[in-house]
């Protein structure tokens, strides 16, 4: 989990002395961000803020809300953020120059949920053409029940950023504002590399957690070979969902 609790005070000091490094080595592009917001890309103007580096998604941190990431065998990498009752799945995705993947995607949602029981429509949200949908609670098992979640995406340059919404956030309004205005304020880091369209681009540890869990799981190899151990110690721990 990563979550930051700061006062007023510390974030204005913080950000006028990032200001004052980005006068100083030119670190930062001189434009302007745009003013209808992001999500955005590495390579364009964004607002200066905390966020916490995944790789190819630089997620803002703030003091109400959680952020995860998550690895699985089967469906990828994803990160969580979760605010309340309410939580947010972010995937980026690679996409070809000059295409775009949302209105495709959206179909492909839409007959993926009708072949799992639920139901799906369109609707015009805070980030254009959405989908939302009724979707049955237990995976592949209608009779569980449906649950109502909510899918949104953006078109970025070689990119695409699709966010699900879950909890009182899916159905929009007041519970969804913040975890909104984490999605619109994410930095997507693309790369130069080649990556095919609609595979996700690739998400990890910050350095500093993975040098830590590095040194942690070192450290339980080595004491494997020692004599004295404590069978109820807990040993290093990671979160990963398989």
């Amino acid at each position: 989990m990563f979550r930051r609790r700061r006062s007023a005070d510390d974030e204005f000091e913080e950000e006028e002395e990032a200001s004052d490094e980005q006068a100083e080595d030119g670190e930062w592009p001189a434009e302007a961000p745009s003013a209808e917001g992001g999500p955005w890309d590495a390579g364009e103007p964004f607002p200066r803020r905390d966020r916490v580096d995944l790789g190819s998604l630089q997620v803002p941190v703030g003091p109400e809300h959680e952020i995860q990431l998550v690895l699985a065998d089967q469906l990828g990498a994803w990160v969580t953020i979760r605010h309340g009752d309410s939580e947010m799945q972010v995937q980026a995705f690679a996409a070809a120059r000059r295409a775009a993947l949302w209105d495709d995607i959206r179909a492909d949602i839409t007959r993926e949920v009708a072949a799992a029981g639920g139901q799906a429509q369109e609707i015009q949200g805070s980030f254009g053409t959405e989908l939302i949908a009724q979707v049955p609670v237990e995976q592949e098992q209608p009779a569980s029940g449906l649950r109502l979640v909510r899918f949104v995406g953006v078109d970025g340059p070689r990119w695409f950023l699709r966010g699900l919404f879950t909890g009182p956030a899916a159905a929009g309004g007041e519970p969804a504002g913040l975890l909104e205005e984490v999605f619109r304020d994410i930095v997507v880091v693309r790369g130069e590399h080649p990556v095919p369209p609609r595979e996700i681009l690739d998400l990890r540890l910050p350095p500093e957690a993975q040098k830590a869990f590095e040194e942690q799981a070192a450290a339980a190899e080595e004491n494997r070979f020692q004599t004295d151990l404590n069978p109820f110690d807990r040993g290093p721990e990671f979160t990963e969902t398989r």
